[in-house]
């Protein structure tokens, strides 16, 4: 028979990561405080849960991708958190991106029932979670990632076992710095290519697929062509929390991360300047503005996915 997943937090990761284990076979009971995605989701053939504890209870496995820390600890051990659920030894998986020392609170309410929580954060978009294309960084008890691994790949492309719980956090970080980055830049280079007379979908297609590419330039240098950030794959409240999350873990360990903060700065004016609920790619305006070269608004092309 083929597992049955719990899955708490329907956002604009889980929504997309969902419909993948069910393409994978998997039998999956979802639980979201909003109802239409609810009602979205079940058209595809995902069942309806009442609560956190209702999910684990009717669940082989439990996965958790969540919106805050308040909502991590409800869902873990609030009224009706996971912890209420009598099923010792179920593994959780948690893909969410917090702090390591949030996800060790949450972990502590599982310990105390018997559950096995990995921390397993994923690095990607919603474009590349539609896709099935996220990264997934498992860490916690190895036995226990290698019993869900299935489960894993059936939302993520690269799966990956990092080492004891929290690792994986501490991976995502560092790829969380390099897709603020790469983002960033591709968009100073579509700047500098369209203020020098380039064609910005010649700029895509030509640097696309070269040495000087990055995941993040192919796909969102074509919503920074295209001029259309309609189509989100992760608005700015994501990386903007992230930050504070990545600035204090490098603050403890003492490393210090100036490119990434530079980087940041552009994330902040797109902010600034009204594109909050626009794919991050917006940074391409924010810097068109700063570089007083701005497309008209009506030039816009729809983006292909």
């Amino acid at each position: 028979m083929p597992k049955t997943i719990g899955y708490i937090g329907l956002g604009v990761l889980g929504s997309a990561m969902v419909p993948n284990l069910i393409e994978s076979g998997f039998e999956v009971i979802g639980y979201d405080v909003r109802t239409e995605v609810l009602d979205e989701l079940g058209k595809l053939g995902m069942q309806v849960a009442s609560s956190p504890k209702d999910a684990a209870e009717r669940s082989d496995v439990v996965v958790s991708c969540l919106p805050s820390i308040e909502v991590l600890l409800d869902v873990y051990g609030g009224e009706d958190g996971i912890d209420k659920a009598d099923k010792a030894g179920q593994i959780v998986i948690e893909t969410s991106t917090f702090p390591v020392d949030a996800k060790e609170k949450a972990k502590a309410f599982m310990d105390a029932v018997g559950k096995r929580m990995l921390d397993c954060p994923v690095s990607g978009n919603r474009v590349l979670a539609v896709k099935k294309q996220l990264t997934a960084f498992g860490s916690g008890d190895e036995a226990a990632y290698q019993e869900a691994e299935d489960i894993i790949q059936g939302f993520a492309s690269r799966t990956f076992y990092v080492g004891e719980f929290g690792s994986g956090m501490k991976m995502k970080f560092c790829a969380n710095i390099l897709n603020l980055v790469h983002n960033s830049v591709a968009a100073e280079v579509m700047v500098l290519g369209m203020k020098s007379g380039l064609d910005p979908e010649m700029i895509h297609q030509v640097i696309s697929g070269s040495g000087s590419s990055s995941s993040m330039f192919e796909v969102r240098g074509a919503m920074m062509a295209n001029n259309n950030y309609d189509h989100e794959g992760m608005n700015f409240s994501v990386p903007i929390k992230d930050s504070r999350f990545i600035s204090d873990h490098a603050h403890q360990m003492r490393v210090p991360t100036p490119i990434y903060h530079v980087a940041l700065q552009s994330y902040y004016a797109a902010v600034a300047q009204g594109h909050f609920n626009e794919d991050a790619a917006a940074v391409c305006a924010a810097m068109e503005r700063a570089a007083n070269f701005e497309r008209p608004k009506d030039e816009k092309k729809k983006n292909e996915f």
